[in-house]
C-alpha cells in the first residue's frame, strides 16, 4: 500500500481529499493535530520519518485573512515554517511533496491572468507568509508541485458561498464587492487535482516540478459570484438575496486584497493533463449538495 499523507484534514481541500476513492494501492492519511502538530516542527520530523510515504499533500494553513494582520507569527507558523520543514525532511527522505498556495501571493495590480512566472508581491502577512512556504518548499524539496489556487468553496467549513446563503436566509439584499475580480474554484475539484499529482510523482520520477495554477475555468467578481449563489439556490428552493455591488473602498478590511486574482490554469494542463470545469457547473455541485432541489 503506498500512503500519502495529506496534511491539513479537516480544512476544505483536505475534507475532499478524504472523500476520494483513490486508485488500488494508494491510500490516503490525514493525522488529526494530536498525531501531527504542524505548529511543532519535531512533530513534523516525526510524521514524515514514521513510515516510507509515497507523497505528501500539505493543504493545512493559516487562513483568516484578516486575522493574519495581528497574528503574524500563527500565520507565518503555519503559512511558511511549517511547509519549509516538510519539505527539508520530504527531500531529504526523496518524497515528492504537493503543497497549496495562494493567489495572494501576487499584487493584483495586472490586467490579465496571472502566470507562474509573473512576479509576486504580496499585499498583506497572510500573502507574504505564503510566499515564504513556496519558497521554503522551492529550496527544501526538488520534487514538489506547488499548486496556487483562488477563491475556494465548498460544502464543508466556512467559506463564502456557504456565507451568502446563510446571510440571504435574513436579508432581502445583500452588499457585495464588484471591483475585486477572480476565478471560484472548487475545493473537490482542487482536491482531485492534487491527489493526482501526488499519485503520479509518487509513480513517475520525470512528472513535472514546479509551480502550477488551478482554478475552475472563468472568472468574475465577489459581487458576479455572489449572484449566481442566489440564482442557483433559489432554482433549488434555498435563500435568496438581491446582490447589490459596491466598491473595495466601501467595505474596507484590517488585510488589502488583490483587484485581480486570475490565474492562468495553461502549465497544469500541459503538464499533467489536468482541464479545469467551468466555475459556474463547479459552484452547482456544491450547491447541490447544500440544497435539495424542489422536486427532489
Amino acid at each position: 500500500m503506498r500512503d500519502i499523507l495529506v496534511t491539513g484534514g479537516t480544512g476544505q481541500v483536505g475534507t475532499e481529499i478524504a472523500r476520494l476513492s483513490p486508485p488500488d494501492g494508494f491510500r490516503f492519511v490525514a493525522p488529526g493535530r494530536a498525531e501531527l502538530d504542524l505548529a511543532d516542527p519535531a512533530s513534523i520530523i516525526a510524521m514524515v520519518a514514521s513510515r516510507p510515504w509515497a507523497a505528501v499533500i500539505n493543504t493545512a494553513a493559516y487562513t483568516a485573512v484578516d486575522k493574519a494582520e495581528s497574528e503574524v507569527a500563527a500565520a507565518w507558523m503555519l503559512n511558511a515554517v511549517a511547509p519549509a520543514v516538510l519539505a527539508k525532511e520530504t527531500g531529504n527522505a526523496g518524497i515528492p511533496l504537493v503543497h497549496i498556495s495562494t493567489d495572494y501571493v501576487f499584487p493584483g495590480d495586472l490586467d490579465r491572468p496571472y502566470r507562474e512566472t509573473d512576479p509576486v508581491g504580496p499585499l498583506g502577512v497572510y500573502g507574504a507568509g505564503k510566499e515564504g512556504g513556496e519558497q521554503g518548499v522551492r529550496t527544501g524539496n526538488a520534487r514538489h508541485a506547488i499548486i496556487r489556487t483562488a477563491w475556494v468553496v465548498s460544502a464543508h467549513r466556512a467559506n463564502f458561498l456557504k456565507t451568502m446563503l446563510r446571510l440571504a436566509a435574513d436579508r432581502d439584499t445583500l452588499r457585495v464587492v464588484g471591483d475585486q475580480h477572480g476565478c471560484p474554484t472548487s475545493a473537490a475539484d482542487l482536491a482531485a487535482a492534487a491527489a493526482a499529482i501526488a499519485m503520479r510523482m509518487a509513480t513517475d520520477p520525470s512528472a513535472r516540478a514546479g509551480t502550477f495554477h488551478f482554478v475552475n475555468a472563468g472568472d468574475t467578481t465577489w459581487a458576479g459570484f455572489a449572484a449566481e449563489i442566489m440564482r442557483l439556490s433559489a432554482l433549488r428552493g434555498g435563500p435568496s438575496a438581491r446582490i447589490e455591488p459596491i466598491t473595495t473602498a466601501e467595505y474596507p478590511t484590517p488585510a488589502r486584497r488583490p483587484a485581480n486574482s486570475r490565474l492562468s490554469t495553461t502549465a497544469i494542463t500541459e503538464a499533467y493533463g489536468i482541464v479545469p470545469r467551468g466555475w459556474q457547473a463547479a459552484t452547482a455541485a456544491i450547491i447541490d449538495e447544500l440544497i435539495q432541489p424542489r422536486d427532489a
